[in-house]
């Protein structure tokens, strides 16, 4: 199972710490992964991305991805102003931070390509007072790509944020991991 996932938002949002969460679950799974950032001008809010490449088999490419299997937006403002859907590979899906139905973002975007939509942005200011949507969007992308057990995850985010979080915190991240798993469509 070889996937490689392109992750779009802006700086501060955790689309750095969501592709870092999956490869740390993904190593402790025993599969091989690669996860790097794209940063272009490195400030709070800038349009950023972030890639992530999972194989059965040792990774030998270092480039970005070009043609993703997934795409994960963290930030639906992009949407309209960043071509996100650029290079997806025939059969790949789009996983995103979108507040209307998957044929609506699907009409926006102006592809035929497999859509799912999930309000995170909503969940994360509900569950963690924050609009930082990157926990969220993992339990969606997980929803429609379990390329990692749910129960995985949720032990890595806990690894990842303890003690740089509270328990309050995490639990709340907890929750829209939970939420975003099972109200994306």
């Amino acid at each position: 199972m070889d996937m490689e996932i392109c992750w779009h938002g802006r700086g501060g949002q955790g689309v750095v710490t969501a592709s870092e969460i999956l490869a740390e679950t993904v190593v402790g799974e025993d599969k091989y992964v690669k996860a790097f950032p794209e940063f272009g001008p490195e400030r709070m809010g800038a349009p950023i991305r972030a890639f992530t490449r999972i194989s059965e088999q040792p990774i030998r490419i270092h480039t970005q991805i070009y043609e993703p299997d997934v795409v994960v937006v963290l930030d639906g403002t992009l949407i309209g102003k960043v071509d996100v859907a650029k290079g997806l590979k025939k059969g790949g899906i789009i996983i995103a931070n979108y507040a209307g139905t998957p044929e609506e973002l699907k009409k926006v975007l102006g592809t035929d390509a497999e859509c799912h939509t999930v309000n995170a942005t909503k969940i994360s200011m509900e569950e963690i007072r924050r609009p930082v949507a990157n926990t969220a969007m993992l339990g969606a992308l997980i929803k429609y790509r379990p390329v990692v057990s749910y129960e995985a995850l949720e032990f890595q985010i806990v690894h990842k944020f303890t003690g740089k979080l509270n328990e309050k915190a995490i639990k709340a991240n907890l929750a829209a991991l939970n939420r975003a798993f099972r109200e994306v469509i």
